[in-house]
């Protein structure tokens, strides 16, 4: 049937035959996920800066700048409008932002979750899917009320609500939906993708569904382009979604061509709609990311990769600098399967408790069964999704790439939902009292993720990356210098300096940063008299990190390059440290101190070698001599660390990075003072650091040790 050449009666299909009734229920169930979700992420929303890339983001969209690849220029613009709000700080206004996207995309998912059980009952009651668009029209089938979803809600709309507010309690969605982070808004457009899709899927099927049911009808179908303003809707999402995490949104792709074949054969496919909407794609695409160069021109406090040229928009796009991390080794994939299996176990809930993932798998299964379309919808994204994050090795926010794997679980544990209804609904002659008891066990699902994930993502005192760079800071004489290798450190103090405008005395430096020419023109706005004072090893650096960064295979097949390149930034931070001792102290983060990194391991050398390390709160105050340097006392902030409001996962950051610093500091301040025979001292140092953690083994065996000390030879002096 050519459906493109049909005109529009004044009586259109919207009145003919469409469970009205059903899509403005399901608009009032996705109403009360909407409302619990915002209220569950603003009661738990953290107060101010997080880790990670907390910092850096909040900053980049305070002042209109540029992020760290791919740039995310549709997020930082709406974030921007965000921290205008003239309510708490900006951490809080930005953070408040990624709640209402969360909450936002937990309303789409009960909307995209009742679009599929809806298609699912029309085609049920079709008894078959043909395999050609033409069979629709020459089968006549009737259609029992048993079979119309209108005339039965509750196994739609209850399914849809509990895979909503699923994904608004599952454990990795909840996490950044109280913090600055890109994802939740990501979410929010793949799934509006999502429904605009489904939605457009339904019309034609309620048009064919008409045909079927009301052959003798004179009515004419309506005319396809008045759907297909839904499927340009989708593109035009679909290209502003690549402006925020286009890896993810792209990962989508094969789904949404099934949906397509599915519902219009190949067709679409060698159609001039198809270029109409790969045109809104693009246009939409082209004008978000437009925003890079322009705002790089505008030389922002912080303009990551300075895309202003052809080359550096597409290195920036592409994420260049992060594509080392890409591997498609057996060895990668099998690590990275197992860490994907511990995080599905606690993604809904008490890993012990697997409910969730059950249900998700009745779901699939029965849609398999009944429903192949949905079954393969599902199985695309899980495919598309894990084919790429399988094979990409980072740590820190990983799980996120997950994150579509999780909403098609949480689909699929709908229609498991679905699955349990109906098995209890089949009965003849039930009452009220039956569905409330079919309605406990499904309800049930979201109680357990909302119980199990509470301690992880309740960030309503999460104060640790403020007090983490406060006790750091606080321990840093005016005008000092800090080298860092940690971006738990140089984040959120890139907040703290650039939007609080706490402490812009102290130099922050981060050493992986240096390996990018970019971080230079911030460097020159922030510390001018640092670069300066060592503006000749500078400029001899810059040089060959920018042939490095225009041809990196030749470094890499050139030992003299490489040698070139090393030495030259070794010869750079040397600068700027002895140059730095001439008017103020220089201070290094612990791993600089004590971990031995491939790439800075020469510079490591140097600097245990040329001065004493010796610690200072959190960090190592380097000295020109060896003597004895009092490290006086500690005045730790640590809310929401150790007061037992948070709990972390062992994978967090918080778990494999600071915590450790304040345990291997605390130890090391007191094994510094024992060392110098201050062992008075030394033992209340210990008894600090096993108050912090009692199982610190290091300061148990130093405090007998220092106890023993002071028994054989009396207090020092």
């Amino acid at each position: 049937m050519d459906r493109t050449t049909a005109s529009r009666p004044v009586e259109t299909a919207r009145t003919a035959n469409r469970p009205l009734p059903l899509s403005k229920t399901g608009l009032l169930c996705a109403g009360p996920v909407f409302f619990a979700s915002l209220l569950l992420y603003g009661w738990t929303l953290a107060p101010t800066v997080t880790l990670v890339d907390s910092g850096e983001l909040i900053v980049a969209a305070r002042f209109l700048g540029v992020a760290h690849p791919p740039g995310f220029p549709l997020y930082v613009m709406l974030a921007h409008l965000a921290s205008l709000v003239p309510i708490g700080s900006i951490a809080l206004r930005i953070n408040f932002a990624s709640a209402l996207f969360a909450a936002l995309a937990c309303a789409m998912l009960t909307l995209v979750v009742a679009e599929l059980m809806i298609i699912r009952s029309y085609l049920g009651a079709l008894k078959r899917w043909p395999r050609k668009k033409t069979a629709w029209k020459s089968k006549k089938i009737s259609i029992g009320a048993r079979d119309d979803p209108a005339s039965n809600p509750f196994i739609v709309l209850l399914p849809a609500l509990v895979s909503g507010l699923l994904l608004a309690f599952s454990r990795t969605f909840w996490s950044y939906a109280t913090i600055a982070e890109v994802y939740t808004l990501n979410t929010l457009l793949i799934l509006i993708i999502f429904f605009l899709m489904l939605r457009w899927r339904r019309r034609i099927i309620e048009d064919e569904r008409r045909i079927n049911t009301n052959p003798d009808s004179t009515r004419p179908a309506p005319a396809i382009p008045d759907y297909d303003l839904l499927l340009y809707a989708a593109a035009f999402v679909f290209g502003l979604a690549l402006g925020v995490h286009h890896v993810t949104v792209a990962l989508m792709l094969p789904a949404l061509a099934w949906i397509v074949y599915k519902t219009e054969g190949r067709s679409l496919f060698a159609s001039k709609r198809l270029l109409y909407a790969a045109f809104l794609s693009l246009g939409a695409l082209l004008a978000v990311y437009s925003y890079l160069p322009l705002a790089a021109s505008r030389t922002p406090i912080i303009s990551w990769g300075d895309p202003r040229s052809l080359e550096k928009i597409w290195w920036h796009i592409t994420g260049k600098q992060y594509q080392v991390f890409l591997s498609f080794t057996p060895q990668i994939i099998d690590k990275q399967a197992v860490e994907f299996g511990k995080l599905a176990l606690h993604e809904f809930g008490f890993w012990w408790l697997p409910l969730v993932l059950a249900v998700a798998i009745i779901g699939f299964a029965n849609a398999f069964k009944r429903d192949r379309t949905t079954f393969w919808f599902l199985a695309l994204i899980v495919i598309g999704d894990l084919a790429y994050t399988l094979c990409y090795d980072i740590a820190e926010d990983k799980n996120a790439y997950y994150l579509p794997t999780f909403i098609s679980i949480t689909i699929a544990a709908g229609f498991g939902a679905r699955w349990l209804l109906q098995s209890v609904l089949s009965r003849p002659n039930i009452g009220t009292k039956m569905y409330t008891l079919a309605a406990f066990p499904v309800l049930f699902l979201p109680a357990i993720a909302l119980a199990g994930n509470w301690p992880f993502n309740n960030r309503g005192h999460y104060y640790i990356a403020q007090d983490y760079v406060e006790n750091i800071l606080s321990t840093i004489e005016p005008n000092g210098l800090l080298l860092t290798l940690d971006w738990q450190v140089a984040s959120p103090t890139l907040y703290v300096r650039e939007v609080e405008e706490h402490r812009r005395d102290v130099k922050v430096v981060d050493l992986n940063l240096l390996r990018r020419s970019w971080y230079f023109d911030y460097l020159r706005r922030a510390y001018p008299d640092l670069i300066e004072r060592s503006h000749d090893q500078v400029d001899a650096y810059l040089t060959d990190l920018k042939q490095w960064e225009h041809n990196p295979g030749a470094y890499t097949k050139s030992i003299v390059l490489r040698e070139r390149i090393a030495s030259a930034f070794q010869e750079m931070v040397q600068s700027f440290v002895t140059r730095q001792f001439e008017i103020a102290p220089v201070y290094v983060t612990s791993e600089l101190v004590l971990m031995v990194d491939e790439q800075t391991k020469e510079l490591t050398q140097w600097l245990t070698q040329t001065y004493q390390a010796f610690p200072r709160g959190l960090v190592f105050q380097l000295a020109a001599d060896r003597r004895f340097h009092d490290p006086n006392g500690v005045h730790l902030q640590t809310r929401g660390l150790t007061d037992g409001t948070i709990s972390f996962d062992k994978d967090d950051v918080v778990s494999i990075k600071v915590l450790p610093t304040y345990k291997i500091m605390l130890v090391n301040r007191a094994r510094y003072l024992a060392f110098f025979n201050q062992h008075e001292r030394a033992v209340e140092a210990f008894k600090e650091a096993l108050a912090f953690d009692p199982t610190l083994q290091l300061a148990r065996e130093g405090l007998d040790q220092s106890m023993n000390k002071l028994r054989t030879s009396g207090p020092s002096h």
